[in-house]
């Protein structure tokens, strides 16, 4: 991995939003070069940050890239449904969303390498066709399944389910990606919060959608069918994503041209040359968001097995959605809030203070006994979350070497997806042997790494910067 990373970084392309680090990483270019003919320049938007948007994208990006990413977070879940009310059992339920997730972290970073070598928009469509296939070929296997049977019957439906995930369509991060490359135009026109209000929208567009999406799976399949959010997904797989590949903001990212074998050798040999502390440094300036960003997912995953334990112990553990929606709903709120941020908090110092405050109040999850004080401490740890999220992308796109935004991004969100099963399996384990309130302990221990990881890439990009860069 640390070959990725030593491409040099030219700040002169960079958006000055994103310059809000407390110290620019020097080996690294957050996005491939930009191509700005299809695109007009933005002019000056009335009505606020969020409304330059649609200024800088078209009116039709952001509802293509908010309801195409929406299969992505019905997919798990989904599956876990429809294998558990086919076969009656929940281990094998639990397996096949399990397959669907690993597939989903292993093959984020390489739909988003070949996006940067490729483009977006084959990789998009190919992905969207691949997808939606998989996803009916799993409703399918799921149905084949022999109730009661052995273990070994079941794996071509995990073999199917790996597939589909393999396969998910990395929307959200894609749109992060051009996003970056759109706010980086330059321009007298170009305002210099556009790229915070982006990836603000983006956080908070991905916290509706992991909220509304296990909701939608929920009330189809207990209402009709179990088999129909996993074809509600697949089509709107193979109609949105298409639109959304096709879309003209895809000629903001130019794909990053094959390299030579003369080329190859010279970065070899400049490679080679580097001393070992600063190979160290350029890889842990990428490493470090990615763990954090695993970080988060267990979070996120070891909140939402705690969260049913908890139920189960006064109601029902179907009660958890509700009480993981309110969390949901705060950090989205929050996320929006990140563009009207003052320039002068820096990126470290907010990824630092998130994470304290995260830390701090997931300890409250330790003391509520029943739903109404719990609703309470999750409406206040909601608050750091998504400003935390917004923070580590805007940071992961900053220390992207040239020519891999796209790789870095959903390696993002693959720590993401990694992570939830991480720590879903650990608080599901600790929650089954020793209650609800030692599995809390798992969303406390993820969000102190946070800090800690913040503290850490402080240090890295202070070390690689000559000095600390304010925002204008």
């Amino acid at each position: 991995m640390a070959s990725t990373l030593d491409a040099p970084l030219s700040t002169d392309s960079l958006p000055a939003a994103a310059l809000s680090t407390d110290a620019l990483p020097p080996a690294a270019l957050p996005a491939a070069p930009l191509s700005t003919d299809a695109l007009p320049t933005p002019a000056p938007a009335k009505g606020g940050r969020f409304a330059r948007l649609p200024m800088l994208a078209g009116r039709s990006f952001i509802p293509l890239g908010l309801f195409a990413r929406l299969p992505l977070a019905m997919l798990t879940v989904g599956a876990l449904t429809l294998a558990t009310a086919v076969t009656g059992s929940y281990a094998v339920g639990g397996a096949v969303a399990g397959a669907v997730g690993i597939g989903s972290a292993l093959g984020a970073p390489v739909l988003g390498a070949s996006a940067d070598r490729l483009g977006q928009r084959p990789v998009l469509l190919f992905t969207a066709i691949l997808n939606a296939v998989a996803v009916v070929a799993l409703i399918i296997a799921a149905y084949l399944i022999p109730s009661g049977s052995a273990p070994g019957t079941i794996v071509p439906a995990l073999v199917i389910a790996f597939v589909a995930g393999v396969s998910c369509p990395q929307v959200g991060s894609l749109a992060r990606v051009r996003w970056m490359a759109l706010t980086s135009r330059g321009g007298t026109k170009t305002d210099a919060t556009d790229l915070d209000t982006a990836l603000s929208y983006e956080s908070t567009a991905d916290e509706l959608t992991f909220v509304l999406g296990p909701a939608l799976v929920g009330i189809l399949a207990s209402l009709i069918a179990p088999w129909l959010p996993l074809a509600l997904a697949a089509a709107l797989t193979i109609t949105l994503v298409p639109a959304f590949a096709v879309h003209p903001t895809h000629h903001a990212v130019v794909r990053t041209p094959a390299r030579t074998s003369a080329a190859s050798e010279l970065e070899t040999q400049r490679r080679a040359s580097m001393p070992v502390a600063q190979r160290v440094r350029t890889f842990a300036a990428v490493a470090l968001p990615v763990l954090a960003m695993a970080c988060m997912g267990t979070f996120f995953g070891s909140t939402q097995a705690s969260l049913s334990s908890f139920s189960a112990s006064f109601a029902t553990s179907e009660l958890m959605g509700l009480l993981y929606a309110v969390m949901g709903l705060s950090s989205a709120a929050a996320a929006l809030s990140v563009a009207y941020w003052p320039r002068r908090f820096t990126l470290n110092a907010r990824w630092i203070a998130c994470a304290a405050l995260m830390a701090g109040f997931a300890s409250l999850l330790l003391l509520p006994s029943t739903a109404l004080p719990m609703v309470l401490v999750l409406l206040v740890l909601g608050l750091p979350v998504g400003p935390l999220m917004v923070t580590v992308f805007a940071v992961g796109g900053l220390v992207a070497p040239a020519g891999k935004l796209g790789t870095v991004m959903t390696a993002l969100a693959s720590g993401i997806i990694a992570g939830h099963a991480l720590g879903s399996s650990v608080a599901g384990q600790l929650a089954q042997n020793f209650g609800y309130s030692t599995a809390f302990l798992v969303p406390v221990c993820a969000a102190t790494a946070l800090f800690l990881l913040g503290t850490a890439a402080a240090v890295v990009l202070r070390q690689r910067g000559k000095k600390p860069v304010q925002a204008a």
